[in-house]
């Protein structure tokens, strides 16, 4: 499935905290394709706005042009604007397009203080870019100052009071709805509140955050989230809008998207990693799992784990009659035909690797009645029983893991001795034991389970790779400890 894909039109911010670099941050982190168009290049880090350089309209109009001639967006999102006519610019790529969604984060001033958009501009976006837009996504400072700028222009009637409840925020959304937005999620961060929904007037008192979503036909949506005392909230404006358009861009209607965003944005406050000396950057990937192999290397990176590596040994008969048992187990327990046909196809080499062991006794003298009767040992026992054990007890990848020693050990060990001159000595008694294992038809058995693993192991999570690791170590050391007692030199 192709990822939504996201313009973003906004400044950069030099420590990455939010603009452009936390916007893709959390693009990336919801899967998303995240497309740049820089409006202004920022000098700020965690305590401030030093510097603000502003790129010509021009060169942002062509910046997104190219974005949107070639790729496309579903979604295009604004934050940090600059100059109006880059406001004007960005309104004539949005209409050229047909753009399906359009966000705007209107942002006007630092949390700093910094001013970061001009009078003139504020009331260009009010002309040009509210009307086309698909949700609004002010703060409160910011909503009374679209409302001032439009009130000093006649257009809105000024904002009236102060902000007491919730109530007074939904009419401070209508206001700036009536101005063309489609939808308008005022944030309430700088505004805590008390759980009755009256405006804290205490630190004391500060109990919830209530974001409020203002739609159509008189929708409101208030989202509540417990108060957080925390310098780590630079950026939190950038990655809310950014969060709100992975939700669109993947097809979510508005108020699922809002919903998702402001707890994406709750849980990146609680998770933030607490750098700078200022107001830090969130934990933008909190619920991201890194896995910590690429995928279709997960045989290899298995392999090459210092606490993986160990070598391998010709097993006996009676180990190959419990290891056609487990693999019968995981054909049981497979859920399709691949898995299936594997296991079936491993239990015929099973077969004739015990025939070759049945060959291989009679040449010592030791005939096949008397190696039925022969007793297993500790080791035989304790490491089939254990891969048994896991087969029955846990899932089938699992079980994969418990017989992949010895699945990958055997054709790995013979084709070290097939390519060793040592092993190529007239008479080497198990030379036919060596040339099955590298025949075509045991590589392709390992190379179809090799890639059954991969595909697997991708969709697990790092604490189960984690523990599915330990079941191959521990069979593995298993299967040394068997190999070591063996009674055959």
């Amino acid at each position: 499935m192709a990822p939504g894909r996201v313009l973003l039109v906004a400044g950069s911010d030099s420590s990455g905290g939010a603009g452009l670099e936390a916007g893709q941050k959390v693009l990336a982190a919801h899967g998303c394709y995240a497309m740049t168009a820089t409006t202004a290049l920022t000098v700020q880090n965690t305590t401030g706005v030093k510097g603000i350089h502003v790129i010509p309209s021009t060169f942002v109009e062509q910046q997104m042009e190219a974005c949107l001639e070639d790729v496309g967006a579903d979604v295009i999102t604004t934050g940090m604007l600059a100059a109006a006519d880059t406001i004007e610019a960005i309104a004539r790529q949005v209409v050229k397009h047909k753009t399906r969604a359009l966000v705007v984060d209107p942002v006007m001033v630092s949390s700093s203080g910094a001013q970061l958009l001009p009078h003139e501009a504020i009331r260009g976006l009010s002309q040009h870019l509210l009307p086309l837009t698909t949700v609004l996504t002010p703060n409160l400072p910011e909503a009374k100052l679209i409302l001032a700028e439009a009130g000093n222009s006649g257009s809105v009637p000024p904002p009236q009071g102060a902000i007491e409840s919730v109530v007074d925020v939904e009419a401070l959304g209508r206001q700036i709805q009536a101005m063309g937005p489609q939808w308008v999620l005022l944030k309430g961060g700088h505004l805590p509140f008390r759980a009755d929904m009256t405006v804290a007037s205490t630190e004391a008192e500060r109990e919830v955050v209530v974001d409020v979503l203002l739609g159509p036909d008189d929708f409101v949506l208030r989202l509540q989230s417990p108060w957080q005392e925390s310098m780590s909230t630079h950026g939190t404006g950038c990655s809310l809008a950014a969060a709100i358009s992975s939700g669109l861009s993947k097809g979510q209607n508005v108020p699922v998207a809002v919903r998702a965003a402001c707890r994406y944005i709750e849980a990146g406050i609680r998770s933030a990693p607490g750098l700078g000396n200022g107001c830090g950057p969130l934990g933008h990937f909190h619920s991201i799992q890194h896995l910590p192999f690429s995928p279709g290397y997960f045989v290899e990176y298995l392999l090459d784990r210092p606490d993986v590596k160990a070598g391998y040994i010709i097993q006996d008969y009676l180990y190959l009659i419990h290891f056609a048992r487990a693999n019968a187990l995981a054909a049981y327990k497979a859920k399709n035909v691949d898995d299936i046909n594997r296991a079936t196809e491993i239990v015929g080499h099973i077969l004739r690797e015990l025939q070759l062991h049945i060959n291989y006794c009679e040449s010592f003298g030791v005939s096949l009645s008397e190696m039925k009767a022969t007793e297993e040992n500790q080791a035989c026992t304790a490491y089939t029983r254990y891969v048994l054990d896991v087969g029955q007890s846990d899932d089938w990848l699992a079980l994969q893991m418990a017989l992949a020693p010895c699945l990958l050990g055997y054709g790995a060990v013979a084709q070290m001795l097939d390519a060793d001159p040592k092993t190529r000595r007239e008479g080497n008694t198990y030379w036919p034991w060596i040339q099955n294992y590298i025949a075509d038809d045991y590589v392709q058995a390992v190379e179809l389970g090799s890639q059954l693993l991969e595909e697997s192991m991708r969709l697990q999570s790092p604490s189960r790779i984690e523990e599915l690791v330990k079941i191959f170590i521990h069979a593995t050391k298993m299967e040394i400890g068997f190999w070591e007692m063996f009674p055959f030199k």
